[in-house]
């Protein structure tokens, strides 16, 4: 019986990886794949060279396994500094941002990172970069 290639110019390691970046979750899944070829005797560098990973990455992965057990492949809660912007006053953009800056007292035709930084300046007592302001504007579908 003949052996089954991929042979689509589009499916190569990098764009699965990149896929997999995508994909909530997918990580886990390669974490998992990852320590069931170490379990069967890969080595840690040729897991990580399958999977485009650096072998100190594998070898973080392999240490966290030993101290955790299956646990370990679960994505941790994440710390950091907490948002200026919360879910409420991103629902409350939302809004604002779907009618004209003047009906809020903003001196501007349209929305852009100086209107909404002056916004939420003089609305909430938030501070951000225009660039941020930017950002916020396109996520929120506005352009």
């Amino acid at each position: 019986m003949k052996a089954l290639t991929l042979d689509h110019p589009g499916l190569t390691r990098k764009a699965l990886l990149r896929l997999a970046d995508r994909t909530p979750g997918a990580w886990i899944g390669i974490r998992i794949a990852v320590l069931l070829l170490i379990l069967t005797g890969w080595k840690s560098s040729h897991a990580a060279e399958l999977f485009g990973l650096t072998r100190w990455t594998v070898v973080k992965w392999i240490q966290r396994a030993n101290m955790e057990g299956a646990e370990a492949v679960l994505d941790r809660q994440r710390v950091g500094r907490p948002p200026r912007i919360n879910r409420e006053v991103m629902g409350k953009l939302g809004e604002v941002l779907a009618n004209s800056p003047r009906k809020v007292g903003i001196p501007s035709d349209r929305w852009d990172g100086n209107a909404l930084v002056t916004y939420l300046k003089k609305t909430f007592h938030t501070e951000i970069h225009i660039r941020h302001a930017q950002r916020i504007i396109k996520r929120l579908g506005h352009s």
